[in-house]
């Protein structure tokens, strides 16, 4: 009688690790799911019919339009930034060249791809999640992981403003 609950105890949790969610979304290549919702992000103003359609101008491919009229401000102020700040000393051509002024290395995805794949030869794993195929880059990169509670708690305590987090466990 033992034996038979340990052995339907064994079933039971092979069962219940069988229903696992598998990887986490992060590492996937691919998402076979439908994505999101670019049009969610950015509220739009509700759309009018104009009096004379023939009025209407030209579009113009990456250009406003009449629905969002500030679509920069209005897109900062969604994700709860301040719109006024889009207009600072430092935006668009002037940030990109701030931040290539010591260089740009052309090549850094294939150069960042090699040294990730060294990084993680050195970091196997162990026999048993070599055998079965584990997957082991959080445990490989876990010394190079940000706890983002502990880093937005360090940044208020220092009286940096930061937004709005999603309480610890939510996923």
């Amino acid at each position: 009688m033992r034996s038979f609950n340990r052995i339907a105890a064994f079933v039971a949790l092979a069962a219940l690790t069988a229903c696992g969610s598998g990887e986490p979304d992060l590492v996937r290549l691919s998402n076979d799911g439908p994505g999101p919702d670019e049009f969610g992000i950015v509220p739009n103003r509700p759309l009018e019919q104009p009096e004379n359609l023939s009025a209407l101008p030209p579009p113009t491919p990456g250009g406003a339009n009449r629905s969002d009229q500030n679509p920069v401000a209005d897109a900062v102020a969604a994700l709860g930034g301040r719109p006024g700040a889009a207009a600072g000393p430092v935006q668009g051509p002037q940030l990109i060249q701030y931040a290539t002024r010591f260089g740009v290395n052309e090549n850094i995805r294939g150069q960042l791809a090699l040294e990730d794949r060294e990084f993680r030869t050195q970091r196997t794993g162990r026999v048993l999640e070599q055998v079965f195929n584990v997957n082991t880059y959080f445990r490989a990169y876990a010394r190079q992981s940000l706890d983002q509670y502990d880093e937005l708690q360090r940044l208020r305590q220092a009286g940096v403003r930061t937004p709005a987090a999603p309480p610890e466990g939510a996923e």
